[in-house]
């Protein structure tokens, strides 16, 4: 049997126990999405999902690491469903080329790159090898909301 990659992210969304909006909105005035050419960038994303969000606090701190690869496989699957509603169908991805992690870490934490691979791992699920991407992952003292990990992914697609 051939499973879509929105077929994948959807089993991903109900295995994880989540949900998201209806629709992907920004908290102020700017764009959660901007495309240019066959590039698209989609801005920061926090771990929001069933309304709410749902990790909070600094890695190494008062959320483990294995939280923390929670909250970023979390904040991959909401910018995935973010590119879907962007460009109809996540079958028009062709690469992701990039994306920034940032892990609200304790002080003395140095494993982001672990928590990081929250994410990764959800991009690959999905996407295969077209998930597959450069990589930035930082820890940051404060975050948006006292989120514990906020990401931000540029992604190549392919024209209609």
């Amino acid at each position: 049997m051939n499973t879509s990659r929105n077929d994948v992210f959807d089993a991903l969304v109900k295995e994880y126990g989540i949900s998201f909006e209806s629709e992907f909105l920004p908290g102020a005035n700017y764009t959660i999405a901007v495309r240019h050419g066959a590039e698209i960038h989609i801005s920061s994303q926090l771990p929001r999902a069933n309304g709410k969000l749902i990790v909070t606090g600094h890695v190494g701190q008062e959320v483990s690491i294995e939280q923390g690869k929670f909250a970023a496989a979390v904040t991959a699957l909401r910018l995935l469903g973010i590119l879907r509603q962007s460009i109809g169908c996540l079958s028009r991805v062709r690469h992701l080329l990039k994306m920034n992690v940032f892990v609200q870490s304790a002080s003395g934490f140095g494993q982001q790159s672990e928590v990081a691979d929250g994410a990764s791992e959800v991009f690959f699920k999905v996407l295969g090898e077209a998930g597959t991407h450069a990589r930035t992952s930082l820890g940051v003292s404060q975050l948006s909301k006292n989120g514990a990990v906020a990401i931000d992914l540029i992604a190549i697609i392919e024209d209609v």
